[in-house]
């Protein structure tokens, strides 16, 4: 009898789900055939599609309910459109051209922007590499490599399909394919609560088009963002292995269902439509869809995989544990940065019609936030250690720009700066009292996106100043979004409870999977491994191989014999 190693029963499990992804695949590109939206491109952008700035379409549409209230004067305004049309069919035809280019517009933007926040990737990468210790560089850089890749995967069987898949979007030329009826509701209190779409899967069928394609390029690198925060908060000391389950529980579960609630049209976005509740929950480019999904899950991470050797002494206090190159993480913030342009201004999902050239707007706040949360960091810590720590001071540009990131939309530029001001503070503040409870996370991701996540989703209900358009309603509900200082105390209530639902949500489940996983499948490398360092272990490549990088003289004298170490 031939008896199978582990690695080779190993590769024959990992080939059967490769051959059954394959089968899969097939099948949904046999059905694309036959229930495509628009793969062509040559139906998407219309006359339909032509509106003015006010949202005012070019071509009413004929009504069909004749119980509508409304019903007279809509079928007054088609029937003067068509006879305005049959007299001049030249500009009838001229408006199909329009349609055409306005949808094109909105299509290159909102993947141009998609295409930034991708590059977003290389900043997180850079950042936490350069602020984790040189013997884990291979090891840290893979994690955020990798998470791209399996969340790419992920997202493209499931997490689409469960977050995006009834959720139509007009200014990309109406989606087709995405349908309101597919998501699965439950009926609570008289009220329609949204739980999760079915319908996307591997993007077949009649998802097959130009516009659903688009906003899954987009939303996929939002989703990957969220899916690489906690590499960060877990590095040197978390196994490949686990990390990959964990890259597919986000893509697929963890995110999407969120997602679903708050941007798929699911109950948390319809809390103003429902219970008054303001515009319901409102996050305009995802302090929390992406930010505090990430944060909290690092947390949870963080606490189940426990402290790094040697970063706690027995009384409590701190060893510091330097990264081992600052420019690197630098750089990486920078090229984060950047990238942000892409995350809010790209937001808006076009940028002619309805509104939607509030982007500049959009754009110069999250500008000013981040000066504003690396100006009071760096000031804090001035004021608490005498020198401006560069570490803290590029995690204090990061906060600003996720805590604007949810209200980037709807305030102007001094509410944008105090955001990002109040969140520079809040990071610092966050780092010491996760420390006092001995969590351990090398890059401060917790406190970052996390901390300054929940913060911004809190000021769309404080700050919104009701100017914002968008096509004159959000979520359902007509007019602007108004924070608590402009008179809408129900849009404060509908934030915190999108608080509340992130806290049960995304560390709850997080805690748990975290906690199960680690009954089957480690998550923390063993104490020999963690020591000498995991790129060898783990990646089998060194990223230093010149230098003599490993160094065991950083462990307290009275640390524990390693032998003796629970493993």
């Amino acid at each position: 009898m031939i008896r199978r190693t582990p690695m080779a029963r190993s590769m024959k499990r990992f080939a059967k789900m490769l051959v059954t992804i394959f089968l899969i695949a097939l099948t949904v590109i046999g059905a694309q055939r036959a229930f495509a939206g628009d793969p062509g491109g040559n139906k998407t952008g219309t006359a339909a599609n032509v509106q003015d700035a006010q949202a005012n379409p070019f071509v009413p549409p004929q009504p069909t309910d004749k119980k509508d209230p409304k019903y007279a004067e809509q079928l007054k305004a088609y029937q003067e459109y068509k006879a305005q049309a049959d007299k001049e069919p030249l500009a009838a035809k001229l408006a199909d051209s329009v349609g055409q280019n306005q949808i094109a517009i909105n299509l290159a933007w909102t993947l141009i922007t998609g295409f930034l926040v991708m590059f977003m990737q290389a900043g997180f990468a850079l950042v936490e590499t350069g602020f984790t210790r040189a013997k884990n560089a291979s090891h840290t850089m893979l994690m955020n490599f990798l998470v791209y890749v399996f969340g790419l995967t992920g997202f493209w069987i499931a997490g689409f399909a469960l977050m995006y898949g009834a959720q139509t979007v007009a200014s990309l030329g109406g989606t087709a394919g995405l349908d309101a009826s597919k998501e699965v509701v439950l009926n609570l209190f008289g009220k329609p609560f949204g739980l999760f779409a079915t319908n996307g899967w591997f993007l077949g069928g009649n998802v097959y088009d130009v516009g659903v394609y688009t906003i899954f390029l987009f939303q996929m690198v939002f989703m990957d963002t969220a899916a690489t925060i906690p590499t960060g908060a877990m590095a040197e000391r978390w196994t490949l292995k686990s990390f990959t389950i964990y890259a597919f529980f986000m893509s697929m579960l963890l995110y999407p269902m969120f997602g679903n609630w708050a941007w798929g049209g699911g109950w948390l976005s319809q809390l103003g439509a429902n219970f008054g509740l303001g515009h319901g929950y409102v996050d305009f480019a995802g302090s929390g869809v992406v930010h505090a999904i990430g944060g909290l899950c690092a947390l949870a991470g963080a606490i189940a995989i426990g402290p790094r050797i040697g970063k706690f002494n027995e009384d409590g206090t701190v060893n510091p544990i330097p990264g081992h190159h600052i420019p690197m993480g630098l750089l990486g913030t920078f090229i984060l940065a950047f990238g942000w342009f892409g995350f809010n201004p790209g937001s808006t999902l076009g940028v002619s019609g309805g509104g939607l050239d509030r982007v500049g707007i959009v754009a110069t706040v999250t500008m000013l936030a981040s000066a504003g949360g690396a100006l009071t960091a760096a000031l804090y810590m001035i004021f608490r250690v005498g020198k401006p720590d560069p570490t803290m001071v590029a995690n204090g540009l990061l906060a600003g720009l996720v805590a604007i990131t949810a209200p980037s939309g709807f305030v102007g530029a001094p509410a944008g700066f105090i955001i990002g001001a109040i969140a520079g503070v809040l990071v610092c503040v966050s780092v010491e009292f996760f420390d006092r409870l001995k969590i351990d996370d090398p890059v401060g991701a917790i406190s970052v996106h996390g901390t300054c996540g929940l913060w911004g989703v809190l000021c769309v209900g404080i700050f919104a100043d009701g100017t914002a358009f968008y096509g004159g309603t959000w979520n359902s509900v007509t007019g602007s979004v108004k924070g608590i200082l402009y008179g809408d105390s129900g849009q404060f209530v509908a934030q915190f409870i999108g608080c509340i639902t992130l806290l049960v949500w995304a560390f709850g489940l997080s805690f748990v999977f975290f906690k199960v996983l680690d009954q089957f499948v480690k998550l923390r490398v063993s104490p020999e491994v963690e020591l000498d360092g995991l790129d060898i272990p783990e990646t089998g490549v060194l990223a230093y191989p010149d230098f003599p990088i490993t160094d065991r003289t950083s462990v307290p004298k009275d640390f524990p014999d390693i032998s003796k170490l629970e493993r």
